[in-house]
């Protein structure tokens, strides 16, 4: 009857509007450094069988069932971790981006207080109060490993393969202070977000796999350089668009369902 029509427009509208908060979200972020667009997935629900396939009729076998499908939802949302941003040209000695696979890592604190690592693909580092190499964010997370700028540092040089190196009270020699390590995921889809341009393991995600950029699958290191965010807003606009549409399409079943149900309320026996 028309109930069951009712109920899947209303799974449709209710995963819809998911979408929609989804690309509102990739929209807003168009301007965040390192950001990754994420996508939505549907899936169909679980289907009435009014009739099974196979099944001997007067007339032979029945080729094939009558199923009516109880509508969809989101199943999960994926972050596009294989597109990278264009690079952005930046002023600062700490400013940087991985041109490649790779996430740099800093250290958060988790719900419980204690100290972990995120992950993130944003590169504006800068320098707290102590001289420690902070992302710069709300939260000002430490890079690990911990770099900190020597005092009387003029200059700040970071290599292709993550050496970072500092002219020192007019040195003519840099020192090297750090070289930094990337992470990778088997599968980065699988990472949690926790706002602040950071992501943190799962189970999903699997165990991090560390190594020095520029070897293997890891990509290179360019100082100076921001990688932007991977949001195509003309992409996304006619995602919303098309999204619309379904939307209203979703919310005329249900318009026509329910006058169905008036006309068959409506019904006498004569």
């Amino acid at each position: 009857m028309a109930i069951t029509a009712l109920h899947s427009a209303a799974t449709g509208l209710s995963a819809l509007s998911t979408e929609i908060d989804v690309i509102a979200n990739n929209l807003a972020n168009v301007n965040t450094i390192g950001f990754k667009a994420a996508k939505t997935n549907f899936e169909d629900l679980l289907y009435q069988e009014r009739a099974q396939p196979g099944v001997q009729t007067e007339n032979g076998e029945r080729p094939s069932g009558l199923y009516v499908g109880l509508g969809t939802r989101i199943s999960n949302t994926q972050f596009d971790f294989n597109t990278i941003g264009s690079p952005v040209p930046a002023s600062g000695d700490l400013d940087m981006m991985i041109d490649g696979p790779g996430l740099f890592q800093v250290e958060v604190l988790d719900a419980q207080g204690e100290s972990g690592i995120g992950y993130t693909r944003a590169g504006n580092f800068t320098q707290n109060s102590e001289g420690d190499v902070v992302l710069g964010n709300a939260d000002g997370p430490r890079l690990t490993p911990a770099l900190n700028i020597p005092e009387g540092t003029t200059k700040v040089e970071i290599t292709a393969d993550g050496r970072v190196m500092a002219f020192v009270n007019g040195q003519t020699q840099p020192q090297e202070l750090v070289q930094l390590q990337l992470a990778t995921f088997v599968n980065p889809g699988g990472l949690k977000p926790i706002g602040g341009n950071l992501f943190v393991e799962t189970a999903a995600s699997g165990p991090p796999i560390t190594g020095t950029p520029g070897e293997g699958s890891f990509g290179i290191i360019k100082q100076r350089y921001l990688e932007a965010s991977n949001v195509e807003p003309v992409t996304e606009l006619v995602s919303l668009i098309k999204t619309q549409r379904a939307f209203e399409l979703n919310s005329q079943t249900i318009q026509a369902a329910d006058e169905a149900l008036q006309v068959i309320s409506n019904l006498r026996r004569f």
